[in-house]
């Protein structure tokens, strides 16, 4: 190696290493961010289950689930999988639901405005994100391998 790329190594090391230790940082934020979305969705579900039961059998086309099965998994699924998310316990499961969800909600509308796209294109990201690497250091899972193995 020559002297060029000795000097340039040492520094792009500590700057990766300083960007490892900030990783569960980021997943921790990318967890409560994303458990605010999706529990505040099913929070407003909730309040009017009439309403929520008549968006489902109007606007929302759920492929291959009547409207209330549709209306009762998709709130299910909002105000559950935050809690695991949250917790970062069952952390990729948690992930893999609410990436579902998402992408259900998407595709159940006829139109969706291009920044309402924009926004489930990020939350699906971020899911994408936590379920290929896990919820992190600071979670429940990362207590109970270090645990149980």
């Amino acid at each position: 190696m020559n002297t060029f790329a000795r000097r340039l190594a040492a520094p792009v090391q500590r700057t990766t290493q300083w960007l490892e230790l900030l990783q569960p940082v980021a997943q921790l934020a990318a967890r409560l961010y994303l458990a605010q979305v999706f529990f505040l969705a099913g929070l407003s579900k909730i309040r009017d289950w009439e309403i929520t039961l008549a968006l489902f059998e109007d606007e929302y086309q759920v492929p291959w689930l009547s409207p209330a099965v549709a209306a009762f998994a998709g709130t299910a699924g909002e105000l559950v999988l935050p809690v695991l998310l949250v917790l970062g316990l069952a952390g990729r499961f948690a992930a893999l639901g609410l990436f579902v969800v998402n992408v259900v909600a998407v595709i159940s509308l006829a139109e969706v405005p291009p920044a309402a796209l924009q926004q489930h294109q990020f939350w699906g990201s971020l899911l994408l994100g936590l379920l290929l690497w896990g919820p992190g250091r600071w979670s429940v899972d990362t207590l109970l391998q270090r645990r149980w193995g």
